[in-house]
């Protein structure tokens, strides 16, 4: 089976793009409308589910998100904020949620990939 296609901006995060060139020279993809943004309105947090807190969790710890994923991101914060809630979630919606995070580009193989300047290096390049 063929290796999944790298999104632009994950690559830009993870600089694989900067360390193979040629491969994302010529790539294109849709518009993404923007960054991800602030949960919908039907996203709310209740005694039994943080889905609204999930979804800040989620556009925090995974900065390339877009507005193309907010479907995605929405149905795993139904299930990560049941989870924050304490609420019992069966094997198919953790198995969702799995899914959903690997789509993402969020699971932990992914995540050892993506190196992230430190908050200090971005105040060093401001003084150059």
């Amino acid at each position: 089976m063929a290796r999944p296609r790298t999104p632009l901006a994950k690559a830009a995060v993870e600089a694989s793009d900067k360390k193979n060139p040629k491969r994302f020279k010529q790539r294109r993809e849709p518009k993404a409308g923007g960054p991800l943004g602030a949960p919908p309105k039907w996203l709310i947090d209740t005694d039994t589910s943080k889905a609204a807190s999930a979804w800040l969790l989620f556009q925090r710890e995974i900065p390339w998100l877009t507005q193309s994923h907010r479907m995605l991101v929405g149905m795993a914060a139904n299930i990560q904020g049941r989870i924050m809630a304490g609420q019992d979630v069966g094997v198919q919606a953790m198995n969702l949620l799995r899914q959903c995070l690997g789509q993402m580009g969020a699971s932990p193989a992914d995540a050892s990939k993506i190196t992230v300047p430190d908050e200090g290096d971005e105040k060093d390049d401001l003084l150059d």
